[in-house]
């Protein structure tokens, strides 16, 4: 381990990441259109940290609609590049994608935008999607994503409100 990854296991970037460590339940709220919610239901999750503490794998069940959901995202942070970064991948919104987000550059929020493509046989659209994960406390975190129009208006899609259930 270089001595730059260990200070940030002890007091940097990857030390906020595992913070994340732990069983989760809570509340998942989703948004089609602003301000309209379309759907509030139970999630489960659990986060743990992988390969020595450089990524924390973050897995997730619920369900949207009545209709089972489940989901996961390798979320890390790139000591070189000073970003936070992240794969996610889903069995609602992504389809068969893997959205690839990454930080701006010396942010110091667990905050990624990526993006992913709208089409249809008539129509190819490319959309941003924002995530950003906020530390509440030791046992409550929020996970808020933002979809972003062709045209640069965003707003809330998704809204995860959990609480620890075990570290």
């Amino acid at each position: 381990m270089n001595d730059t990854f260990a200070s940030s296991l002890s007091s940097g970037a990857h030390l906020q990441l595992s913070k994340l460590v732990g069983d989760w339940e809570g509340t998942a709220k989703t948004w089609f259109e602003p301000d309209k919610l379309a759907d509030e239901s139970p999630v489960r999750g659990s986060m743990r940290l992988i390969l020595g503490g450089r990524f924390i794998l973050h897995e997730y069940k619920g369900s949207l609609s009545g209709k089972p959901l489940e989901g996961m995202a390798i979320i890390g942070y790139h000591i070189g590049l000073k970003k936070y970064q992240c794969a996610w991948i889903d069995s609602f919104h992504n389809g068969t994608a893997i959205m690839f987000s990454e930080g701006e550059k010396g942010d110091p929020r667990l905050s990624v935008l990526g993006s992913y493509a709208y089409v249809t046989p008539e129509i190819e659209q490319h959309w941003g999607w924002r995530t950003e994960i906020e530390i509440i406390s030791d046992n409550a975190i929020n996970i808020t994503a933002y979809n972003i129009t062709p045209e640069g208006e965003a707003s809330k899609a998704t809204e995860t409100i959990y609480k620890k259930t075990q570290s």
